[in-house]
């Protein structure tokens, strides 16, 4: 079965993802078996599907129908290819300005960064496929509705995008704590993307060590770190600052 945000029923799912729905994620009961279950497990991985195992009442406040164990969540957008995306800005003649969100968890962060990431002129964001938050109802209130007019790509790996934006020329600065100079010290005037960390790990450590340059925001207080969303707002309206 199926409404507006959500399929639920294994089998009803397994169809779904068949006809390449836009799914964002799954959510499967806790201990479920099943040969019908292993077929869902089987097509998320080979879809790519973001999924996560979750106790039966979960289940139960996503959705009041039959949900056989399975409910997913269908994307409100449609998500771009990022070679196409990166090649048609480049060929717009604008100076390219991307954002990438490693695994970023909290769909209102998400929501947040969406919509400053479009009043600063940001050409698209890029997520990796698995980890990240849902794009649903409250990454859409939270945006302002800034989600339908923001380009969003899906990759495997946030590194495969860091490499492709290298190979177009695309200097990848890096936002974190562990940098040596404050972003202010960097140039954001030509073509760059931002990489932003999830909540709770910040950047992945692999991704640090493939990126062209690193930077930070002065903390003068005594909490050590901003809220991801108002450190991507800093990042992004210093780029907007020195472009101007």
């Amino acid at each position: 079965m199926k409404n507006e945000t959500t399929i639920f029923g294994i089998r009803a799912i397994i169809e779904a993802i068949k006809s390449n729905e836009t799914i964002d994620k799954v959510f499967m009961q806790k201990g479920l078996q099943g040969e019908l279950f292993k077929e869902l497990e089987q097509a998320i991985r080979s879809a790519g599907i973001n999924s996560s195992y979750v106790p039966i009442e979960k289940l139960n406040r996503l959705t009041r129908g039959n949900h056989q164990g399975a409910v997913a969540q269908i994307s409100p957008i449609e998500f771009h290819d990022i070679d196409d995306l990166v090649m048609s800005v480049i060929e717009s003649g604008k100076t390219p300005l991307f954002l990438l969100l490693d695994q970023l968890s909290d769909v209102r962060n998400f929501g947040a960064i969406v919509r400053t990431a479009e009043c600063t002129g940001v050409n698209g964001i890029i997520i990796q496929k698995k980890g990240g938050a849902p794009i649903n109802g409250d990454t859409i209130k939270t945006s302002a509705g800034a989600i339908f007019k923001m380009p969003i790509c899906k990759v495997d790996h946030i590194k495969d995008a860091v490499f492709h934006m290298q190979s177009s020329g695309i200097r990848v600065i890096a936002a974190t704590e562990k940098a040596e100079h404050y972003l202010y010290d960097v140039s954001f005037k030509e073509p760059c993307a931002i990489i932003m960390g999830s909540e709770d790990r910040g950047i992945n450590p692999s991704v640090l060590k493939v990126v062209d340059d690193q930077a930070k925001l002065p903390i003068l207080g005594e909490i050590e770190s901003l809220n991801v969303s108002v450190a991507c707002g800093a990042f992004l309206y210093e780029a907007v600052r020195q472009r101007s």
